[in-house]
């Protein structure tokens, strides 16, 4: 059982990394991006383009794809998503359901329907024994990347200018904008920081497993369940929120293959009948 708690807490960081963006968009723009699961594949596929072309490895496929996804997110807010925020939800919720359906047939018409996956020499199956258990590297990696993000996030919102300006649009443009903030400059860059989130997930994907245009989808539930189970803006409660999805799916998966998947949504169904707010729901006012 101790092992199925350690490979569950391992496969919740994967998810809090893919929850991350989606939580930050949120927090500040109360805005819930359906596109996030096509982004993440998106990332990985631009991951796997910049290691054909420049021949490198994933730390200097790294070093160019996260300022560069910084770059889109703050473009993609600026031009159109800013245009979509306001009391009613639908618009960006529209615009960010057709902006999954572009991504996904771009991804088919560029790199076709094939599964793809990141060169990582070796990474992604070199493991270690820990008191008797194996625990993978990349996946250890990926767990570690999750908890240093979710802390730089929790303390760039509570200690810097940036996240009080962030916190002030989030709790009511009109006053910040009174108060001198540029609202849609502050939420460029709220964007381009999910964005590079969104790169990171990307990119721990594409080593970790193949991926395929038609993955977003899939993505983005397990980015949605874990923000919700966690609580909607909140870090630490996405983050626990997608741990607790992922012993939850592990159980299952000691079962029955099949089955992994069906635990993590009755438990997500479970939280939203009991606690529809989630387990830790955003509190900063």
């Amino acid at each position: 059982m101790f092992e199925v708690l350690i490979q569950g807490l391992l496969l919740g960081g994967l998810y809090c990394l893919f929850a991350q963006g989606l939580s930050v968009m949120f927090g500040v723009m109360r805005l819930t991006n359906i596109a996030q699961g096509d982004f993440i594949v998106m990332a990985a596929f631009a991951a796997i383009a910049l290691s054909s072309a420049i021949g490198g490895g994933a730390f200097w496929v790294a070093l160019l794809l996260l300022p560069l996804s910084f770059g889109v997110g703050w473009l993609l807010q600026r031009q159109v998503l800013n245009s979509t925020l306001g009391r009613d939800p639908l618009p960006s919720l529209v615009v960010t359901f057709g902006l999954s359906i572009v991504v996904q047939n771009a991804l088919q018409e560029v790199f076709s329907a094939d599964p793809r996956s990141l060169p990582t020499d070796g990474l992604n199956t070199q493991s270690f024994d820990l008191a008797g258990l194996t625990i993978g590297v990349l996946p250890l990696l990926i767990l570690v990347a999750a908890v240093f993000s979710t802390l730089a996030l929790q303390l760039i919102f509570e200690r810097t200018a940036l996240g009080r300006s962030f916190r002030a649009v989030s709790d009511d443009r009109d006053i910040a904008q009174l108060m001198g903030l540029d609202a849609n400059r502050v939420f460029a860059l709220a964007t381009g920081l999910a964005f590079v989130l969104i790169a990171l997930a990307g990119l721990f994907q594409g080593m970790r497993t193949t991926v395929a245009p038609a993955d977003g989808p899939m993505l983005l539930i397990f980015a949605f369940e874990a923000v919700i189970i966690g609580g909607m803006g909140s870090f630490w409660g996405t983050f626990i929120g997608a741990a607790v999805l992922g012993v939850t799916q592990q159980i299952g998966f000691t079962f029955d293959p099949g089955w992994g998947l069906w635990f993590g949504h009755l438990v997500f169904l479970a939280v939203l009948v009991v606690r529809p707010q989630g387990l830790f729901p955003k509190t900063q006012g």
